[in-house]
């Protein structure tokens, strides 16, 4: 059965090492090496395989780019094997191939399965391939934030269903409060801004504009202060047009033209042209008369009256000031009152509304009162089973009498959500406060495990909480590095039995300093710096046989060659291969 497991890395110019191959085990690996040697180069060529974030301070000086690259061993069908090749992504024979560029002026680059692709696609493979724990997230999990999320993960359904649906109403009563906090704040503005809108619209309601009502108003004056011209302009063009009955000899356009239409009737029997003529000579008789006839009215219906120019004026100064006011003309105007009145409207509104809002608001902290107990009972009952499990890990990492429990509390607040009786701090998950306690041996009380706990104590709880994890929510590899910090005797020993425990179920690469941890390995990697007087390089062996045994000898007592560390690292190999 094919499983899934990080089968190699090839190292390039990160930090003190040059090019280097990391053959890692399908069980448990173990890196090693002196202090400063670069095993934690190790650990940050994986986070970078996974899309961890871009230091171009780890490129090697004189180098370009640091390059790392991964195969991966993935079985048809795993949700990771999916997602690349949703990405188009190529498997290699079953393998999945991951590179990460790092150039020296800080640029990075992606590729998988010969793929260039996003950083970020790396990092959501990892959630799915591999759990790291370092030091970082050992003093992370100090941080009552980090303990709640620990618990929440552990719980998974039973915790995450409920933390929806109050994150939901968490979600809308944050906007329902904030809209009625505007809106009961701005209650001056809004009055103000409400008086100038009622002001206006008065205004041009006294008014009454009609659409258009100014053009046609400026037409009218232009016409009233100048009809005395515009009369006298028209009496003449009649008199041309159709005579002046007060002088029958005067000659006018009409009879000029009546009598060459008679002149062109008596000939236009002999000439098609002429007749055409007279045609037209009548068309215009007519519409000479019209013309005559339309002057006449004009002149005869035109008001000269002044008190209707100065009813028009006055008119067209009260149009002027709306248009000062409220728009360039009429039309404006009519524009500025049309949505006024929908924005006064609103804000005569707003009293409804925040009635409303209020109501709401009320009806959702009775609601996040109720999911929120929901989610601290969840919480309770996940942490006795977490406490309890990882209570029985330590057991087995040498501390068979100390007690993990979790203090999972409702933070009380002056101003927040009444939850059974008492006023509580509430936020995005929830209102409770967790907190991992640690007793660590019979009779002591349990005390927060910053303070209860120490350093030796700290990773040992650090690898029970991540070993339970391993049963409820596994991920094909884990990679420890310095997990084992302030062990040493038969608690390192725990520590590395446990270990190869949990290499059963998955993959476990360790960087350890421990030669008992060490020594449970299926695979220990050496990690050897070299100095050839001008540049220092390392580079990863496999250790075998002798070589081991002669690695062991130099972790146990710090001389390679002592022939009691020799004896002591062969029984270390021979114990752990029992145990197996």
């Amino acid at each position: 059965m094919v499983v899934t497991v990080l089968e190699e890395m090839r190292i390039r110019s990160l930090g003190v090492i040059d090019d280097a191959v990391v053959e890692l085990s399908p069980g448990f690996t173990a890196v090693t090496g002196e202090t400063g040697a670069g095993k934690t180069m190790v650990v940050t060529s994986l986070a970078l395989l996974l899309g961890g974030r871009a230091d171009p301070g780890l490129v090697r000086i004189g180098a370009k780019a640091a390059v790392v690259e991964g195969r991966l061993r993935l079985p048809a069908g795993a949700p990771a094997a999916v997602r690349a090749d949703e990405a188009g992504a190529e498997l290699d024979d079953g393998a999945l191939l991951i590179s990460r560029t790092v150039s020296a002026e800080g640029r990075s680059r992606a590729h998988l399965g010969g793929r260039s692709v996003p950083v970020g696609m790396l990092a959501e493979l990892a959630d799915e391939l591999v759990a790291v724990h370092g030091q970082t997230d050992q003093q992370g999990l100090l941080r009552p934030a980090r303990q709640r999320g620990a618990l929440d993960r552990y719980a998974g359904d039973a915790v995450s269903v409920p933390h929806e649906k109050y994150l939901a109403a968490y979600r809308r009563l944050r906007q329902v409060a904030d809209e009625l906090d505007e809106l009961t704040t701005r209650a001056r503005e809004r009055a103000q801004e409400a008086d100038l809108l009622r002001f206006g619209l008065g205004e041009i309601s006294a008014v009454e504009p009609a659409p258009g009502e100014d053009a046609e108003l400026a037409a009218e004056a232009e016409r009233l202060g100048n009809a005395e011209a515009l009369a006298s302009a028209a009496s003449l063009a009649h008199a041309a047009l159709a005579g002046v009955p007060e002088d029958p000899e005067a000659v006018d356009a009409t009879t000029l033209l009546g009598a060459a239409g008679r002149a062109l009737d008596a000939v236009r029997s002999h000439d098609p042209v002429l007749g055409g003529l007279a045609e037209r000579m009548g068309e215009i008789s007519i519409l000479l008369t019209d013309v005559a006839g339309e002057l006449a009215g004009y002149a005869d219906n035109l008001d000269a009256d002044p008190l209707r120019l100065a009813a028009v004026e006055e008119r067209r100064a009260a149009l002027t000031a709306l248009t000062r006011k409220y728009g360039e003309d009429i039309a404006a105007v009519l524009a500025w009152a049309e949505s006024s009145a929908a924005r006064l409207g609103e804000l005569e509104g707003d009293d409804d509304r925040i009635g409303e809002l209020t109501a709401e608001r009320d009806a959702l902290r009775d609601e996040l009162s109720g999911l929120a107990q929901a989610l601290t009972d969840a919480r309770a009952e996940a942490a006795e089973r977490f406490a309890a499990a990882v209570t029985e890990e330590l057991a087995s990492l040498a501390m068979p009498h100390a007690r993990v429990s979790f203090a999972v509390a409702q933070v009380p607040a002056e101003d927040g959500i009444e939850v059974g009786g008492r006023t509580v701090a509430y936020g995005p998950h929830g209102a409770d406060e967790v907190e991992l306690l640690l007793a660590p041996h019979p009779g002591a009380q349990p005390r927060p495990i910053a303070r209860g706990a120490s350093g030796g104590e700290l990773s040992r709880v650090m690898l029970a909480v991540e070993v339970v994890f391993a049963g409820s929510d596994p991920v094909p590899t884990y990679l420890f590095d310095e997990v084992d910090a302030g062990v040493g005797g038969k608690a390192a020993v725990e520590v590395g039995r446990r270990l190869a425990k949990l290499a059963r179920s998955a993959q476990v690469v360790v960087v350890t300093h421990l030669p008992q941890v060490a020594a449970f390995a299926d695979r220990q990697l050496l990690v050897e710096k070299t100095n050839d007087g001008s540049v220092t390089r390392s580079g990863v062996t496999v250790l075998e046989g002798e070589d081991r045994v002669r690695e062991l000898s130099r972790m146990l007592a710090g001389q390679s060659d002592s022939s009691s560390a020799r004896a002591h690292a062969e029984e270390l190999l021979a114990s752990a291969r029992e145990d197996a």
